[in-house]
């Protein structure tokens, strides 16, 4: 049974942002930095003050005007805040922000991507039913749906996306989703380094996939896996490494 004072905490705290403030403890330092030698008038505030900015702009999708309302709202102890203006001209002036998909080119020599899924109920209709009179086991399961996601752990964008039944395993995705990867941007190939995912991806057909592709897979073994000469080579010496020191595996 459902503990509708918690379920609705639990909502509450989806909505909370968590923000760091940690750009403040070197305001002082870097703006020193930025008006060193500068002509004309001075920097008011730093780079990465702007910086966050930038991203709260861009993953909140929202234009500058309401920017500039967002940190009038959040920074009231600040002495001053940047005008919508302001904000524009300097966080375009930023290369490490991506503005747009075009200033968001993907380092082809350097892409890692994290593949996994997660489940999404088909409707919420009779969940209180079920949970009071364990009706679950005697009723036809309603089933879910999986989200299937490979993502750029560097700039945290979902480079590809599939969606089944819940009856498809994880490990049978894993190659169209690297394949949608690879034919991103008008079939434009992107080099991939290596693949993370969890012990669901451990098969052969998946090892030997990206030992065709020459991506180095970072895919964790089932723990009763042992070498066989049927097994792929590449799998073969995953199970080599991290039998022998899984930690050090987990840190390279």
């Amino acid at each position: 049974m459902i503990h509708w004072p918690s379920y609705n905490r639990s909502l509450v705290r989806r909505g909370k942002i968590l923000f760091s403030y940690d750009f403040l403890n070197g305001w002082d330092i870097v703006l020193a930095k930025m008006n060193e030698n500068k002509n004309g008038r001075k920097f008011i505030y730093p780079d990465s003050f702007i910086f966050v900015i930038g991203y709260i702009r861009i993953y909140f999708h929202l234009s500058y005007r309401q920017t500039e309302g967002i940190i009038k709202a959040t920074g009231k102890n600040f002495p001053s805040h940047p005008s919508y203006g302001h904000i524009c001209k300097r966080v375009n002036k930023l290369n490490d922000i991506c503005i747009n998909n075009s200033r968001c080119n993907m380092d082809d020599d350097d892409l890692i991507i994290a593949i996994d899924s997660t489940g999404i109920k088909i409707t919420n209709r009779g969940q209180w039913i079920t949970d009071k009179w364990d009706t679950q086991s005697k009723s036809k399961k309603t089933g879910y749906l999986k989200i299937h996601v490979a993502v750029n752990i560097k700039t945290k964008e979902i480079l590809a996306l599939g969606v089944t039944d819940e009856k498809v395993h994880d490990g049978k995705e894993m190659k169209a989703l690297v394949e949608r990867v690879l034919e991103r941007n008008n079939n434009k190939n992107y080099k991939i380094k290596t693949v993370l995912a969890d012990g669901a991806y451990d098969s052969n057909e998946n090892f030997k996939y990206l030992n065709e592709k020459r991506i180095q897979p970072g895919i964790k073994i089932r723990k009763n896996s042992i070498v066989l000469l049927k097994n792929n080579i590449l799998r073969n010496r995953e199970v080599i490494t991290q039998t022998r020191d899984l930690l050090k595996w987990k840190k390279k």
